[in-house]
């Protein structure tokens, strides 16, 4: 469809870390081009919180004191796809939602990445984390990428996986967004619903569609709007190497844009929700 020219949205695809596509990677290179970019790698360190899958330092505290989660390959697995990425200029995005699965992946990133760096490895969720572990980010210029629906959604019931105290670390979005002065924000459709706007409304306003809790969930970690805006724009396209091309209108990027009903930055903030794209264009064409 690509080279057909009949791909009307612009696909930041990762492959997953499957030994016959790194096979096929290592032969051809990367994929770049102006709809479809394949240059990433997607593993999976842990499962779910909701099902108790996340990978936690300590037992869950709502079951079997012996329960910790699932890991789901090996560290030798995931130090191997590390180096394979720094070899061939692949970027390395790891799904990691508890503490235990978030320090193993970023140790073994540190090792691989040695410092401070432009590669962009990222971290997928950053669910759970230790509070010790929030530097690796920094030390390592590991990019954190968040969905923030995931807060809203999970607020209902994290407490009983995690108890208090390590609650108190989860979600913390304002936390990583300080660690390298950005936050790449996503959907994670299908898993959450696919609207941006609800992304937008999770990150500043930290209530679910039915406006709750009152008060906002740990609002010491919600994000600004204007933070959210860059979040869901131009962090998102530095998090993809494709700042010079999207993430802002400028002269000389593609003119890809919406046009809201309302403005996101002024709107009150219980309407934020209620936002709808009137219009979509990608490269100046306005999509049905």
């Amino acid at each position: 469809m690509q080279k057909e020219g009949a791909l009307k949205i612009r696909i930041y695809a990762m492959v997953s870390d499957k030994q016959e596509n790194l096979d096929h990677f290592a032969a051809k290179g990367p994929i770049l081009s102006d709809r479809l970019i394949v240059r990433a790698v997607k593993c999976y360190a842990d499962g779910a919180l909701g099902s108790r899958g996340a990978l936690l330092l300590q037992p869950y505290s709502d079951v079997d004191s012996t329960w910790h989660g699932l890991l789901r390959s090996t560290p030798e697995h995931f130090a191997n796809v590390a180096q394979w990425c720094k070899e061939h200029g692949f970027q390395m995005a790891t799904h990691c939602i508890g503490d235990s699965a978030d320090r193993l992946l970023l140790g073994i990133y540190a090792k691989a990445l040695g410092g401070t760096n432009d590669l962009r490895w990222r971290i997928e969720h950053a669910q759970c984390m230790d509070p010790a572990d929030f530097d690796f980010f920094s030390r390592y210029t590991v990019i954190p990428s968040v969905q923030p629906t995931h807060a809203t959604s999970d607020m209902l019931w994290a407490d009983e996986r995690l108890g208090p105290d390590r609650l108190a670390h989860a979600y913390a979005y304002k936390r990583l967004l300080k660690q390298n002065g950005m936050i790449a924000l996503g959907t994670d459709f299908p898993v959450e619903g696919i609207s941006p706007i609800a992304t937008f409304y999770s990150a500043v306003v930290r209530k679910n569609s039915a406006g709750v809790p009152e008060g906002g969930f740990q609002m010491g970690e919600a994000l600004s709007r204007e933070e959210a805006l860059y979040g869901i724009t131009l962090w998102n396209a530095i998090a993809s190497f494709t700042e010079k091309d999207l993430g802002s209108l400028e002269t000389g990027k593609f003119a890809d844009f919406v046009v809201l009903d309302r403005d996101l930055l002024t709107a009150p903030a219980e309407s934020l929700r209620d936002a709808r794209v009137a219009y979509t264009y990608v490269n100046g064409e306005r999509m049905p």
